[in-house]
């Protein structure tokens, strides 16, 4: 039998089917990338540790170049994972006296550990970047709209007037404390598991720093253990990405309300709507109405996962491989979900009038009523609340004439005898003046919102330094363990 895995213990192979539900090749392509990079690490290791002799080296290292530049599709797919597939290449060229002295002290186990961490520390660092140009995309709208009244929202019904500015960094917050969680996942996932081997390391004089350091991680993993079994990263990584799609398709759910007739207050770009096949005047938001589908997907990964890894005994059991397609799926689709709403934002139209008509729409106004009933006239809120709630039942703004009334009933007593007068009814019911009141952290007037946009942008700024720090440093470790690569192949 000519599977070099397979030909020693076993004497049979399987057939086509269960090749088919046990072979991981389709979603191994993800990982070809870093498992050359692993194998040449690894290789090198081995080298410098007096394992493997130079010359083997130099020629384990050539053929592994050669695979790299052929790409994945030159491997025999007939085998059940790329790892081995990959290996049985290298021994078809360079022969089984050199390549087959690659897998020294390691077990498939610790290489698709690395392998996965290594890609997807590359894709959840893109993410990073991504989610900071979103972020960055929606602070610089609120910026542009400080005074763009708008009425805001509970229970999707008219409640208190508020500023494009307010509502927009709602939204950039939340998505700005994803970025936070992006960091921490990224300092879980950038530990390496190679060296563990199977699960209890190995008797070989392996150095483990070294691959670590080749390959750009940040540390080494401490029990060989947990570093082949622990899926928690993925856990982390899933969880963090249903969290951001779950934001996106909370923007997007607006972002559909927004655009129709019933609200106006926006219209897309053509880029990212769609017409009807028979109703010629539609302009559908159809890319928002995907993204907020899309967030299906997230979820699901996240809970095929849980499911996957739960109640796995220690350490390595094969359940594991099914994990990887999930993560991948979640994180192609969150990243595309994030550059879709990034460019959806900042192309959109903003219907300034729209917004500022319904910010008065429906006594939104009310509750600066009753706060000025309060602080002119002294009486508790809760009897304030009272008579701006007899008043909200009528269909028009209440004049000064209204609200005496109201207050003579519910308190026997005069309120312009209190000290309320015409003006500060008139003050109450401005929409702006409402907002411009709302001056407290976190609080919609200008003042405030540009103190939170201006401390979102130092978050952002220091965000975004880490993301370099971490870009740099596995930039020049994967430049750095090329540059040793071509030099012990030199040495042939």
């Amino acid at each position: 039998m000519s599977d070099i895995l397979r030909r020693g213990r076993l004497d049979s192979l399987p057939d086509e089917e269960i090749m088919r539900y046990t072979s991981s090749m389709e979603d191994d392509k993800w990982i070809f990338d870093s498992d050359v990079l692993v194998d040449f690490a690894h290789t090198v290791m081995l080298k410098e540790q007096g394992i493997v002799p130079a010359d083997d080296c130099a020629k384990i290292l050539d053929g592994l170049k050669r695979i790299r530049e052929e790409g994945i599709d030159s491997l025999d797919h007939s085998y059940e994972d790329i790892h081995i597939s990959l290996e049985a290449r290298l021994i078809d060229m360079a022969g089984e006296d050199v390549g087959g002295r690659m897998h020294s002290g390691r077990s498939r186990n610790d290489e698709v550990a690395t392998c996965i961490r290594l890609r997807l520390r590359k894709e959840v660092l893109e993410l990073a970047e991504e989610m900071l140009q979103l972020v960055n995309t929606m602070a610089k709208i609120a910026s542009k709209n400080y005074d763009t009244i708008m009425p805001g929202y509970t229970h999707l019904q008219h409640a208190q007037p508020t500023t494009l500015a307010h509502h927009i960094m709602g939204h950039t917050e939340s998505l700005g404390r994803d970025v936070e969680r992006i960091l921490g996942c990224l300092d879980r996932i950038n530990r390496c598991p190679l060296g563990a081997a199977a699960f209890a390391s190995t008797g070989f004089p392996i150095d483990r720093s070294r691959t670590a350091e080749l390959l750009g991680f940040e540390e080494v993993m401490q029990n060989s253990m947990d570093a082949v079994s622990g899926r928690d990263f993925l856990l982390e990584t899933a969880s963090v990405l249903a969290n951001i799609m779950i934001e996106l398709s909370r923007i997007s759910e607006e972002l559909v309300l927004w655009s129709s007739t019933e609200f106006g207050f926006i219209e897309l770009s053509d880029q990212y709507a769609s017409t009807s096949s028979i109703m010629p005047q539609k302009k559908n938001p159809d890319t928002a109405e995907l993204v907020r589908g899309k967030s299906g997907i997230a979820v699901g990964s996240l809970m095929s996962l849980l499911t996957v890894c739960k109640s796995l005994p220690m350490s390595y059991n094969r359940d594991m491989q099914d994990a990887s397609p999930h993560i991948w799926k979640s994180v192609e689709t969150t990243r595309a979900s994030v550059r879709i709403m990034a460019g959806m934002l900042d192309s959109m139209k903003i219907n300034n009038n729209a917004m500022k008509v319904q910010a008065s729409t429906g006594f939104t106004t009310a509750t600066e009523l009753a706060d000025t009933l309060v602080r002119e006239c002294g009486i508790p809120f809760r009897t304030a609340h009272q008579i701006v709630g007899i008043l909200a039942k009528g269909d028009v703004e209440p004049t000064l004439e209204d609200v005496e009334a109201v207050g003579r009933t519910v308190l026997g007593e005069s309120l312009t005898e209190k000290g309320l007068n015409e003006d500060m009814v008139k003050q109450a019911l401005d929409p702006m003046l409402n907002i411009q009141k709302r001056k407290v952290t976190g609080g919609p007037g200008p003042e405030a919102m540009k103190i939170s946009i201006d401390n979102f942008g130092i978050k952002t700024g220091m965000w975004t330094e880490e993301v370099e720090r971490i870009r740099d440093h596995t930039t020049d470790s994967i430049e750095k363990l090329m540059q040793v690569v071509e030099y012990y192949i030199q040495q042939k």
